[in-house]
Parts: C-alpha cells; structure tokens; sequence
C-alpha cells in the first residue's frame, strides 16, 4: 500500500485557539508502570481532561463524516445497521489532531511508562463504532502490522465516549505481551493485503467458545481515559450491541528507544523510508518525528 506523505508542519493552529495543558491530569505511579510490564496494557484515568477531550471529539466526528484521509470501513450488510469507521494518519489533515500528536499530556505519559527518554510519533489512528455497528473488532496483536521489533513501543487508546462491554469495550489477554508470538495481522474488513498466511491466526479469547489462555482485562471508561498497552498484547472487542451510545476511540502509538527496523512484507509503509537497514534504530525525523525528550525536560515539538 503506497502512501502519500502530507507535510502536517504546514497545518497552523488557529490563533483564537484556546492553550491546552500539556500535562496529564493524572499522575501515572509505580503501580501503573508495573502493571503495564506485568500484564502488557493499564487504564489511566483521566489523563485527559474536559478541553481536550471536547475538542478531540469534534475533530473526531468530522473526520467520520468527511470521507477524507485513508478512512477503512467495514462493509457487511449482515454485520448491524451501524458503521465501524477507521482512519490513520489524522494529524496530516486536521490541526486538532497535530495538537494531540505535539502537545498532549501522551507522549510523556508513554515515555514513563516505557522508562524510555525520548519518544517519537508513529501515527494516530481513528477507531467510531456507531450504535447497531455490529462488526467486531477482531482479536490480534498489533505488532504484526508495524515494520518494528522490540519493547518500546506502545499503543495509546483514548476513549472519547464513555466506553462498556455492551458498546465495544477492548478486551485484552492479560500477559501476552510475553508470550513472544505474532498472530496474523487482520484489520476490520479482513484485507488480504495485510494478512501473512505464514501466522497463525489469533483465537477469539472473547468468545464464550474461544480458546481462553488467561486472565481478560477490560474496563468501563470514560472520556480522558487511557489504555495503554503493548504491541504484542492481544486484544479484541465485539460489535456495539448498543442501540443508542457512539463509541469512540482514539489510538495514538509511540516508538521509544529499543526499537529496529524491521520491514516485513505485509506490513505498515512509514510516510517515509528511514533508510536504515533492517536491525537497526529508525531515526527519521519527518516520518517518527521526536515529539518529547527526557534530556531537557521539555517537550520536543515537532514544527
């Protein structure tokens, strides 16, 4: 799949606009870095708060209703009268996402988790299931999709709506993290051109008949709640049986500093070729921009 780069620098924040803060309104602990290692995925509460929140959900639902960037969208008539909706690459289109990429409370938030001292971007990544959307999200690991190998890399899925098992809440394989297995990458609409027949494909843990290998993670969420979790966790979540509640997430994903490049067939092309050899560490500011630095204790805006 070829794709476009789009400078998102040349994307101006609106001078009118309102500062939002740049710190998390919540503290992440010692408990919450070790059970991210421990069990792969946390939920922090309220690291986002009502700002950021409203203005995320704006964008959120214009992109929904744009048709604009690289919108992916399950195409079953038999699957519920609802839409299950995904884009990527967000922040080359609208200013309020380039805010979240930039100047958010998560590019820290993923540096403590990952004990990491410099975090680049990777790419944001738009997930609306609209009430009756009956598609599930099928179970996975996300690792198989990335052109990566190594620990520091993480997911960070922003709930924009209050989220429950009944709309689609993430269910998530505590520890699997450590298991050291990629399962076939599969998106919502089961594109082939993602699918590695070499994998083995990911059990359906959810299902009542699924091959249960442990303990399941999921909580109800808020908006301004986090998950964060680890790209080799396996998750998964079913269709929004609500007939009522939109629910929307957004993902975000941050490379640290123990990571190769490792481009893969059937994976995900970077907006821009780093032009390093496989095995080694992807230093490319214009397609994994820095967008935070421990070193100065800063944020390293990407402009």
């Amino acid at each position: 799949m070829q794709q476009v780069i789009q400078d998102s620098r040349s994307i101006e924040v609106p001078s009118t606009h309102q500062p939002l803060s740049i710190r998390s309104a919540t503290q992440v602990s010692d408990a919450d870095v070790q059970a991210f290692e421990r069990d792969g995925v946390v939920c922090l509460r309220g690291v986002f708060d009502s700002d950021w929140c409203e203005l995320l959900k704006e964008a959120a639902l214009e992109a929904l209703d744009s048709g604009a960037g690289r919108p992916r969208e399950v195409q079953n008539k038999t699957a519920g009268s609802g839409r299950f909706y995904s884009n990527v690459y967000l922040s080359d289109l609208d200013w309020r996402f380039r805010l979240l990429r930039d100047r958010s409370p998560a590019p820290e938030v993923a540096a403590t988790l990952m004990r990491s001292d410099s975090i680049r971007f990777y790419y944001d990544q738009l997930f609306v299931k609209t009430p009756s959307a009956g598609a599930p999200t099928p179970w996975h690991n996300d690792l198989p999709f990335w052109p990566f190998r190594g620990n520091d890399l993480i997911s960070m899925w922003i709930a924009l709506s209050p989220v429950t098992t009944e709309n689609s809440g993430l269910q998530y394989v505590a520890g699997s993290h450590r298991w050291g297995k990629m399962f076939r990458a599969v998106t919502p609409d089961y594109d082939p051109n993602l699918a590695d027949e070499s994998m083995p494909v990911c059990p359906d843990y959810g299902s009542d008949a699924g091959d249960q290998a442990g303990k399941l993670l999921s909580w109800d969420m808020q908006p301004g709640d986090v998950l964060c979790h680890h790209p080799l966790t396996v998750h998964g979540a079913s269709g929004n049986k609500s007939t009522t509640e939109t629910r929307i997430g957004l993902s975000v994903r941050f490379l640290g500093q123990d990571v190769q490049w490792d481009p893969r067939p059937r994976t995900m092309r970077l907006r821009h070729d780093p032009g390093v050899q496989p095995g080694e560490f992807p230093a490319d500011d214009v397609a994994l921009p820095v967008v935070w630095e421990r070193s100065s204790g800063l944020r390293a805006l990407a402009t």
